[in-house]
């Protein structure tokens, strides 16, 4: 396949890629950014083509890594993995991880910062919980943990009972406590901790007048 550059053309319905023209007759296409170094009237080699292709499959696979980043931040893994779906080679895409590391597009420990910090703020969660989605993006134990090392579970639990707190508020202390203690359960939070914030809820509903204490009274 070697021989004389003789057109360099943007592709029509691309513009982020470019058709090379060897003697005068469609050769192959790459990415614009690889295709900026080479100008008409430059001789190819065979050698040089290869490399020029195996380039162009590293660009690809960028260009799909950071559209895949464009949504939402990654773990390392969730981005290898997608990558393997779309069929790219270890070798790209270990290039690809390199350079994402590089321009810190890719930082599993600024991930998990960035998913608790969320977690916390729209949807409060047990670091149990927590430590499991974190191993499920692909983090190590090690990882997970280092992260969730300033996650206070008891400031967090009270955080997302508050605003359920208010849709139970009406009913009597028992059904409230069932009720909240299972929906923390299932938000990763502790028995202790459930039982710790549950109690604290109620005495903020009730002084607040969104909960009667007369069950309270009744009880003791």
């Amino acid at each position: 396949m070697s021989g004389k550059i003789t057109a360099l053309k943007v592709q029509a319905r691309n513009k982020q890629r470019v058709n090379v023209f060897l003697d005068d007759r469609f050769a192959f296409g790459l990415a614009a950014i690889e295709a900026a170094r080479l100008k008409v009237g430059q001789s190819l080699s065979d050698e040089d083509i290869a490399r020029l292709m195996a380039a162009d499959l590293v660009e690809a696979a960028y260009e799909r890594a950071l559209k895949f980043l464009s949504y939402r931040p990654r773990a390392e893994a969730e981005i290898r993995r997608h990558l393997r779906q779309h069929d790219t080679g270890e070798s790209e895409i270990d290039e690809v991880m390199a350079r994402l590391k590089r321009s810190g597009l890719a930082d599993d420990s600024a991930f998990a910062r960035l998913w608790i910090e969320n977690r916390a703020q729209f949807r409060p969660k047990g670091r149990r919980a927590l430590k499991a989605e974190l191993r499920q993006k692909g983090l190590t134990g090690d990882q997970a943990e280092e992260a969730l090392v300033e996650v206070d579970d008891e400031e967090a639990a009270h955080q997302a009972a508050r605003t359920r707190a208010r849709r139970l508020a009406k009913l009597s202390r028992a059904e409230f406590s069932h009720k909240l203690s299972g929906f923390l359960a299932r938000r990763g939070f502790g028995y202790e901790t459930i039982e710790t914030v549950v109690e604290r809820v109620w005495r903020e509903a009730v002084e607040q007048g969104l909960a009667s204490d007369a069950d309270s009274e009744s009880e003791e």
